[in-house]
């Protein structure tokens, strides 16, 4: 048996043809239609990068116990138990958070992995003479860090289409089929971090959206409310869609080499992202310090079983599902620690997967949807108490500081983790939902989210449906009080 999971970071639906898009030139996904299960109802759980990618090892939530960090030393993780049935795993990737302090632990869970250097902040090449790197007036005034001196020394090694990182990822992908496509047991994922931020992209892409801009270069928003004119808010949305074509067509010369191998007969094919993102909508870019809008949690999702008939779907799905459905896939047993459940295994008795799902930042709103509703819930004032479970005390790019180690107690007590001692560590977070209050959204008939609604029956019964939630995911005390549900 064979599977290819095909990831793309930042891959927001609305650009997507599949989805009701018809400016940005997706074919590629829309091709996906004649192979695939499409889900209509598939949303994130943790946010951002690592905690989803935790989430694709673990079929478990992550926010409600860590922020950003590496596979924990407990944690069962779905690549390693296909590996340990045999199944030969490997992984393609250009997302350099992989190789920092807080994602360091995932690439060794794969039999073989290969990296290509220099995405957005990635650590590659020297900035020692920040005079040298020319950054544009726009780009030094929305982007002060470290990041942004980086990623103008990486793109001093990528002038080139050929040279991009995640165009070396795809290839790598592509030399993968086209060695073992007649072989059996493997894993493939073919993970691009296109089309995040900052969008470089070719010029022929920037063509096919019409893209007109004659202002200062400008490529890479702060996550932060708008300020920008129309014409560069303009200008940034048309090079998100434009890095969005790009990954289509290169999602085409995988679409090409399934077709050329015939893999649709005996290999499943999943392409997903780990969340969206916000392009002005709520007058907000990013995705972390604003609450989660839909734009940023209703995901893109396709799914390829050889022998299950293509369709649309509206089962209630999440990133918490991949886990199990690629266990399913392989004839593993699903660990009872699991909180997702195989989409196979749903799909083929037409069964609900769950009547709402969770989804978050750690430390920010916790949210619950259903099909109908979305209800965001805010921390009290202090946004306390708040804390950590973990074993590797990590943040991004470094270390927990001493003042936060100094406190650290052992924990015994989730059953998820059999009772094994874990850190107990005070938590915090630059995420502030207190200003924002508890947001009721009816998402039937206001998608968009214009108009939070009040309705205290439904937002009761939303509650009691978070509840639900944490219970289920062994959630500590202190997010009920925190949360103001105790």
């Amino acid at each position: 048996m064979k599977a290819v999971l095909v990831m793309f970071d930042t891959l927001s639906r609305r650009y997507l043809s599949t989805y009701g898009n018809d400016w940005v030139l997706t074919p590629n996904f829309k091709r996906l239609e004649e192979h695939c299960v499409v889900f209509d109802q598939f949303y994130c759980g943790s946010l951002p990068c690592m905690p989803a990618r935790r989430e694709l090892h673990t079929g478990r939530y992550n926010f409600l116990h860590r922020g950003w960090g590496p596979i924990e030393p407990f944690d069962v993780s779905s690549i390693e138990m296909t590996k340990a049935k045999g199944i030969y795993t490997h992984i393609v990737t250009d997302h350099s958070h992989y190789w920092e302090d807080g994602g360091a632990t995932y690439l060794t869970r794969y039999s073989s992995w290969e990296g290509f250097r220099g995405q957005e902040g990635d650590r590659w090449m020297p900035a020692l003479n920040k005079d040298e790197l020319k950054i544009p007036k726009l780009a030094a005034a929305s982007k002060v860090s470290d990041s942004l001196y980086h990623n103008y020394a990486n793109r001093l090694q990528q002038s080139e289409e050929a040279e991009m990182s995640s165009v070396k990822t795809m290839q790598a992908g592509l030399s993968f089929l086209d060695h073992y496509h007649d072989q059996d047991n493997w894993f493939l994922q073919i993970e691009s971090f296109d089309p995040h931020e900052p969008f470089v992209v070719p010029q022929r892409f920037l063509d096919q959206v019409k893209d007109t801009y004659k202002g200062d270069y400008f490529d890479w928003p702060a996550y932060k409310q708008v300020s920008e004119t129309e014409a560069e808010c303009d200008h940034l949305v048309k090079r998100y869609a434009a890095l969005i074509a790009m990954c289509d067509e290169y999602l085409g010369k995988v679409l090409d080499a399934f077709d050329r191998y015939d893999l649709w007969q005996d290999t499943m094919l999943i392409v997903n992202t780990d969340h969206g993102f916000l392009m002005g909508e709520h007058n907000w870019w990013g995705k972390n310090v604003q609450p989660q809008y839909l734009e940023i949690a209703h995901l893109p999702f396709y799914l390829h079983v050889p022998k299950l008939a293509p369709k649309r779907t509206d089962l209630l799905a999440q990133t918490i599902d991949i886990a199990p459905t690629l266990l399913d896939y392989f004839g593993c047993e699903i660990p009872a620690s699991m909180q997702g459940k195989s989409l196979i295994n749903a799909l083929s008795s037409q069964c609900e997967i769950r009547e709402a799902g969770l989804y978050g930042t750690y430390g920010g709103h916790v949210n619950v949807i259903t099909k109908d509703t979305l209800y965001m819930r805010a921390s009290n004032e202090v946004n306390q108490p708040l804390y950590m479970y973990t074993l590797m005390p990590t943040s991004m790019r470094g270390f927990l500081p001493k003042r936060c180690l100094s406190q650290a107690e052992l924990y015994k007590g989730f059953k998820f983790l059999d009772d094994l001692p874990v850190l107990k560590l005070p938590g915090g977070t630059f995420v502030n939902s207190y200003v924002y209050g508890n947001l009721l959204f009816d998402i039937k008939n206001d998608y968009n989210q214009c108009h939070p609604i009040k309705n205290e029956e439904l937002e009761q019964h939303m509650i009691e449906l978070l509840k639900k939630g944490l219970a289920e995911s062994e959630a500590d005390e202190a997010q009920y009080i925190r949360l103001g549900l105790k």
